[in-house]
């Protein structure tokens, strides 16, 4: 399918070539609701921690005998059994589970997120950025006539550093290099906008993966 190409002005300059196994697919809202909870469950942090037996300072030494006392067994007053003891089961800090995925099911996260985008009319091309854009007053201005003020920003690696100045102080907007374009953010905003070199890139890297489409 093609797609076409603005410029800074917001005016069509050309068209370009898009596949259609990325980027016009039946939208699997499930598969995307999947990859989104994944990312947001790493987001969260997890400070609570309980001391563990092995965290509790004291003697190691067994309290009595195994045998003959009539009571229960035990080895040491560190049992989370005993008052000052460690506690069994608490949390852990850094150590807890997190949902797993594979690596086909993020891939295709992204075909399926992308082609929701094309379809409810909210993927953009740019073309490439070939001078220094110094103010956000003008890289603003172009966000206004061309209706892109909530986008996710995914130019190639020389467009990026010709508009990062002008566009990091602009709020709802974010610029990603297309390596670590992600579901979450492809959600979080509501447009997403490429650059022509930059969706060309995005395209060559998954490639491979079209054939895993589910």
């Amino acid at each position: 399918m093609k797609l076409k190409v603005i410029n800074i002005y917001g005016k069509k300059v050309d068209d370009i070539e898009i596949s259609d196994d990325i980027f016009s697919l039946k939208p699997n809202k499930i598969l995307i609701q999947s990859l989104v909870e994944w990312q947001l469950s790493h987001f969260k942090a997890r400070t609570a921690k309980t001391k563990q037996r092995s965290d509790i300072k004291g003697s190691t030494a067994k309290i009595y005998a195994q045998k003959g006392t009539g009571g229960a067994r035990h080895s040491s007053r560190k049992a989370p059994l005993f008052v000052g003891g460690g506690v069994a089961h608490g949390p852990k800090g850094e150590v807890y589970k997190i949902k797993k995925l594979n690596k086909k099911v993020k891939k295709l996260g992204l075909f399926h997120i992308l082609s929701q985008k094309n379809k409810i009319n909210s993927l953009f091309v740019v073309e490439d950025f070939k001078d220094e854009i110094k103010k956000t007053k003008i890289f603003n201005n172009f966000l206004e006539k061309t209706n892109l003020k909530n986008s996710l920003i995914i130019p190639d690696k020389n467009s990026k550093l010709k508009i990062i100045k002008s566009a990091r102080n602009i709020p709802n907007l974010k610029i990603i290099d297309q390596e670590g374009a992600n579901v979450y953010d492809l959600v979080k905003y509501k447009n997403v906008v490429f650059t022509t070199s930059s969706i060309k890139l995005f395209e060559e890297r998954l490639s491979k993966w079209k054939n895993f489409i589910i």
